[in-house]
C-alpha cells in the first residue's frame, strides 16, 4: 500500500491554504474522497493528476467556485477564510487571483480594454498600465486578443490574474500548447511571481513543469492524494531507479551469459534489446563500471551507451499507472 507523506501542519502565519478531509460526491460518484493537504505562504505547490482523478473538483472547491459536502470534519480555509461559508467565500473572490483561460478573454476586444473590464469586478485593482508594463504587453495593448500569439495570449491571462494584487494565485494549464520557448517565457513569470512574496497554485499536463516550478507536488488520483512531498523526495521514495542502454557494435556481446549481467553490483534486473541490453541499477557509477568491464572481458565492443535518471513523469506513472495524458 502507498505511504503517502503527510501533509504539513498548518500554521495561520505561515499557511494560506489548509484542507482537510474534504468530500465531493456527484451522483453515482466521489469525486474528492477524503483530501487533507497545506499550502504555505509564498510556495508554489502543484496539484497533478490523470483526467478525472479529482484535482478540478478540488481547485474549484478551493477556489469558492464548487460546494463540497457538507461534514462537520472538513476543513477548507484560504488566505485565512472559511469557503464553507458564503459570505467568506464572497470576499474570497476579492483576494484571489485565477488565470483565465483564453476562451475566457474576449477575443474582439482589445489587450487594454479586456483588463479594465475584469478590473472593474473588484473592490480594488492595480493600474492596468503597470500590469501592461509588467508582462511585456504594452506595444499590444491596442491588439485584439484574437490577433495573439499563444504565447502573449498567456501573458493577458497572468495579468488578468494579478488585476486585485492577490496574495494567492491559482494558475490551471498555463503553458498548454505553447512552443517552448513561450513555455520558458511563463515560467519566468510564474518565478516572478513567487520571488513577489506570491503562493501560485498550480496545474499542468508536461511533468518537466512541475518539476521546475514546484517547491512541492500532490499527485491525485480516484480522488484521493496518493503522494505528496517535492519533486525530489517523491523521486527518491517512487522512482529511484535509474537505467543504462549499451548497444554493442557487433552480435560478440551475445557471448556474455546471460546471468553476468544481472549479478553485477546495484543491477536489479537486465532486459534485452536488439543491440545489447537495458540495466536498472540503484547505483549508476557501479553498474556502469560493471557493464565496462564485463563488456571488455568478453571482447564486447560498446557502440553507444545512455543513462536515464527517474523523473517525476516516472513517479507519476509508477503512482497511477497512467501517462498523465490519458
Amino acid at each position: 500500500m502507498l505511504q503517502v507523506q503527510a501533509p504539513v501542519e498548518p500554521h495561520t502565519q505561515y499557511t494560506a491554504i489548509e484542507i482537510r478531509n474534504l468530500h465531493c460526491t456527484y451522483p453515482g460518484k466521489k469525486a474528492v474522497d477524503g483530501v487533507s493537504f497545506a499550502v504555505l505562504k509564498g510556495e508554489i505547490f502543484g496539484i497533478l493528476g490523470p483526467n478525472g482523478a479529482g484535482k478540478s473538483t478540488t481547485l474549484e472547491i478551493i477556489e469558492g467556485l464548487r460546494t463540497p459536502d457538507a461534514r462537520p470534519d472538513t476543513t477548507v480555509s484560504v488566505d485565512g477564510l472559511d469557503v464553507k461559508d458564503r459570505r467568506q467565500r464572497d470576499e474570497l473572490h476579492h483576494r484571489i487571483g485565477l488565470q483565465l483561460q483564453t476562451s475566457a478573454l474576449f477575443e474582439e476586444l482589445s489587450v487594454r480594454e479586456n483588463l479594465e473590464m475584469l478590473a472593474s469586478l473588484y473592490r480594488r485593482s492595480k493600474p492596468v498600465e503597470g500590469l501592461l508594463k509588467e508582462f511585456n504587453l504594452e506595444d499590444k495593448a491596442k491588439s485584439r486578443i484574437g490577433t495573439l500569439s499563444g504565447g502573449q495570449q498567456q501573458r493577458v491571462a497572468l495579468a488578468a490574474a494579478l488585476l486585485n494584487d492577490p496574495q494567492i494565485v491559482f494558475l490551471d494549464e498555463p503553458t498548454t500548447a505553447l512552443d517552448p520557448q513561450a513555455r520558458r517565457n511563463v515560467w519566468d513569470s510564474i518565478r516572478a511571481l513567487q520571488q513577489a512574496g506570491k503562493t501560485v497554485i498550480l496545474t499542468t499536463h508536461y511533468m518537466e513543469e512541475a518539476e521546475a516550478l514546484c517547491d512541492r507536488v500532490a499527485i491525485m488520483d480516484t480522488g484521493r492524494i496518493v503522494a505528496l512531498g517535492t519533486p525530489a523526495q517523491l523521486i527518491r521514495q517512487y522512482a529511484s531507479e535509474q537505467t543504462i542502454t549499451a548497444n554493442f557494435a557487433s552480435p560478440v556481446y551475445r557471448n556474455i551469459p546471460a546471468n553476468e549481467l544481472a549479478n553485477l553490483p546495484a543491477v536489479t534486473r537486465t532486459v534485452p534489446t536488439a543491440n545489447g541490453y537495458i540495466l536498472h541499477t540503484t547505483n549508476l557509477a557501479e553498474a556502469m563500471n560493471g557493464l565496462l568491464h564485463t563488456a571488455e572481458q568478453y571482447g564486447a565492443a560498446v557502440a553507444e551507451i545512455s543513462t536515464h535518471s527517474p523523473t517525476l513523469e516516472d513517479v507519476f506513472i509508477n503512482l497511477t499507472g497512467k501517462m498523465l495524458r490519458d
